[in-house]
């Protein structure tokens, strides 16, 4: 059997939700790279943002228990924070094209930053730079 070669991922704010919640939207290439226990799984802070303004506005109802404590949530998983620097701001605020999303523009600014893998279905990535998983 081959030896699987360790990866660092970011995942989407979706992702992240729908792996907390076991949903059956996740792709098997999906549940495989957070199940292997040698990849990286990152959660931006832009997602801890995007998750508790969503859940403030009415949008994520269902989010209560995540929103009030997402660094649990993120630790029960054995994932880890990645927090948000300057440089990245900037970098999000400077991206070209159309994508107005902030959150979606701050996880293209790090992953292009950190190098890593996004874990995303969203198609509005796809015209930056970046490796995404789904």
């Amino acid at each position: 059997m081959g030896r699987r070669i360790a990866i660092r991922v970011l995942l989407d704010t979706h992702a992240f939700l729908w792996w907390l919640s076991d949903s059956r939207r996740l792709s098997e290439a999906v549940h495989q790279a957070i199940l292997n226990p040698s990849n990286t799984k990152l959660i931006s802070a832009a997602s801890a943002w995007e998750i508790t303004t969503k859940h403030r506005l009415g949008k994520l109802p269902d989010a209560d228990p995540i929103a009030s404590d997402i660094p649990g949530a993120i630790a029960a998983q054995g994932f880890q924070e990645l927090p948000i620097t300057v440089a990245e701001a900037a970098r999000a605020g400077a991206l070209p094209g159309p994508h107005r999303d902030p959150f979606d523009r701050m996880l293209i600014a790090q992953t292009l930053s950190h190098n890593l893998i996004l874990i995303s279905n969203d198609a509005a990535f796809a015209p930056y730079p970046i490796h995404r998983l789904w």
